[in-house]
């Protein structure tokens, strides 16, 4: 066992422990896919992530996600997290303004928007509408009024999230789920409006019994499929700020701009935990 560089990094947040933590081994490479996993489920959190050298030398660097459930090929605030990570640890890009991530999607470009912020130019998305009898499960297992259900849409960017659209942030944030309940039928992602003129214009929750997590304080890919479906759809601004952590006690902030047709996704971090770990 060697002893590598590691980091928590709180996401989508510039205050620690308002946000979403991602645990970061920075000299990942040489542990196997089992000691990752069992690494992941010990530190319990949504993702830990191991950096590793590109195989691609277009890349600057390569990572890997995993939930205590399993390997993600992409997730939002683990790309975010850990190239705040892999920078403060002396990462240097071969592009001053933006760092190439390989992954198992493909290459994500990450580009610097401030001396806190990386933004994640969302990778492609795939949608289907679900089936309507599935929407009517989940719609009970959330204890959600059908009536105030205004859309639903598969969208995979990597992770796969049933989402759904609610009249209003009032209503996202009502929902009281039953998570055993949710386990079985999908991750779920929803969405609703706030008043016009408030502080963030849309507020997100984001359930994910089925690997492991009854509901996530912040999630990038969740909020970069969000945004491609409801801009490409009009149903949002082509700049926004979303919220989400609320009924956790969090407050993540998403910052979400449309550039050329491409949707970046970004957010603050901060460092909270810095050492070493033995694997």
């Amino acid at each position: 066992m060697t002893s590598r560089r590691y980091r928590v990094v709180d996401v989508f947040t510039r205050e620690p422990y308002r946000g979403n933590p991602v645990a970061v081994v920075i000299d990942g490479d040489g542990p196997g896919d089992d000691a990752m996993q069992r690494f992941a489920r010990w530190t319990n959190l949504s993702e830990t992530t191991f950096v590793l050298a590109p195989t691609d030398a277009a890349a600057d660097y390569r990572l890997r996600i995993f939930t205590p459930g399993g390997e993600l090929p992409f997730a939002g605030h683990p790309t975010l997290g850990t190239c705040h990570a892999w920078l403060s640890a002396g990462g240097t890009p071969r592009d001053a303004g933006t760092i190439v991530q390989q992954c198992a999607v493909g290459h994500v470009r990450v580009r610097r928007e401030g001396a806190h912020r990386l933004a994640f130019e969302a990778p492609q998305l795939r949608r289907s509408d679900p089936e309507a009898a599935l929407v009517a499960q989940v719609l009970a297992a959330l204890g959600a009024d059908a009536s105030r259900l205004r859309a639903a849409q598969w969208l995979d960017n990597g992770p796969q999230w049933l989402a759904l659209r609610f009249d209003s942030a009032e209503t996202v944030l009502a929902l009281e789920p039953d998570h055993a309940a949710l386990k079985p039928l999908a991750k779920i992602g929803v969405i609703g409006a706030h008043p016009q003129g408030a502080e963030c214009a849309f507020e997100v929750r984001a359930f994910a019994a089925a690997i492991g997590i009854a509901e996530d304080p912040v999630t990038g890919s969740l909020n970069a499929s969000l945004a491609q479906w409801l801009i490409g759809a009009g149903q949002a601004p082509a700049r926004y700020v979303a919220a989400q952590g609320t009924r956790l006690g969090r407050a993540g902030r998403v910052y979400v701009a449309q550039d050329q047709n491409r949707i970046w996704v970004g957010g603050d971090s901060v460092t909270c935990v810095e050492g070493s770990v033995t694997l």
